[in-house]
């Protein structure tokens, strides 16, 4: 891929990938006006090329982020499950890093985030938006199923009620309080601290907890 700059600052797109030049475009206007802050057009002359270049690989914008929400959720399934290291030490320790996990890149990746989650594209709107959101989710289900597998079987809850709720909670403080752009709130603590009393809390009124 070659880029160049033009007189004023424009950037000029020679050759290359196309389809990756628009969604490094892409995330950039997310970045400077929001999911919804941009036209397909405007993503093109980010990326240098005519308004009618981008419809060789994308139907229209929603395609486009559509394209870009996978990708997100791709290296968001790869983030979590790295942290999960497959419940080592043990599971409530490698539950507890999978939310800081999801706190990190929520901040590390602000516009990834905001596609995955703020765009208005179904989840179910390409075949691999919904695989790789689905593989992200799997992760958190995953962990919820081993920390309820320290109760005995008959006291056991619902896997995926679990992985919902802790979900829920994690992404509720990671849009509020531990994004990297400027929505993010102050909070007087660290979001880790909140997520981790938080789901501390939650698996002890589920009669979870102890030292593991």
């Amino acid at each position: 891929m070659n880029w160049s700059r033009e007189p004023g600052g424009r950037r000029s797109y020679h050759h290359g990938n196309l389809r990756e030049a628009l969604i490094k475009a892409a995330l950039e206007l997310i970045g400077e006006k929001g999911p919804a802050g941009f036209t397909f057009a405007e993503a093109a002359r980010a990326a240098g090329v005519s308004a009618a270049a981008p419809y060789r690989h994308f139907r229209d914008r929603d395609a486009l982020m559509a394209d870009v929400a996978a990708r997100g959720f791709e290296r968001f399934a790869e983030a979590l499950r790295k942290a999960w290291n497959d419940g080592r030490p043990e599971p409530i320790a490698a539950f507890d890093a999978v939310g800081r996990a999801y706190l990190a890149f929520a901040r590390s990746e602000p516009a990834l985030y905001a596609a995955m989650f703020e765009s208005q594209v179904p989840p179910d709107a390409t075949p691999e938006l919904t695989q790789a959101a689905d593989a992200a989710f799997a992760v958190l289900r995953d962990g919820a199923a081993a920390v309820c597998a320290r109760l005995p079987r008959e006291k056991r809850p619902p896997a995926l009620m679990v992985a919902l709720h802790v979900w829920s909670l994690a992404h509720g403080i990671a849009s509020l309080f531990g994004r990297g752009d400027a929505a993010r709130r102050k909070l007087p603590m660290a979001p880790e601290e909140l997520l981790e009393a938080g789901v501390l809390v939650y698996l002890q009124g589920l009669g979870i907890g102890g030292d593991g």
